[in-house]
């Protein structure tokens, strides 16, 4: 599951959970900012993200600017 909270800080990220993982994941260079994913899992975020950053990006400022998300399709 791949989340991006409201009001949340700088820099823009997402949060990706896996079983009882989470991990925070950097929009701009897919770096992991904090927390945990097993390997696997974390390859299969990355490349999903990469796949849809500047969707990612959007919805980054749609929540600055209140505005409602948009739905992300899945990896495929």
């Amino acid at each position: 599951m791949i989340y991006i909270y409201p009001d949340e800080h700088n820099p823009p990220h997402f949060h990706a959970k896996y079983n009882e993982f989470e991990a925070v994941i950097a929009i701009k260079n897919f770096a992991l900012v904090e927390g945990k994913l097993p390997p696997r899992a974390l390859s299969f975020v990355v490349e999903w993200a990469s796949q849809h950053q500047d969707e990612l990006m959007k919805n980054w400022q749609n929540m600055l600017d209140q505005k409602p998300f948009e739905k992300i399709e899945p990896l495929k």
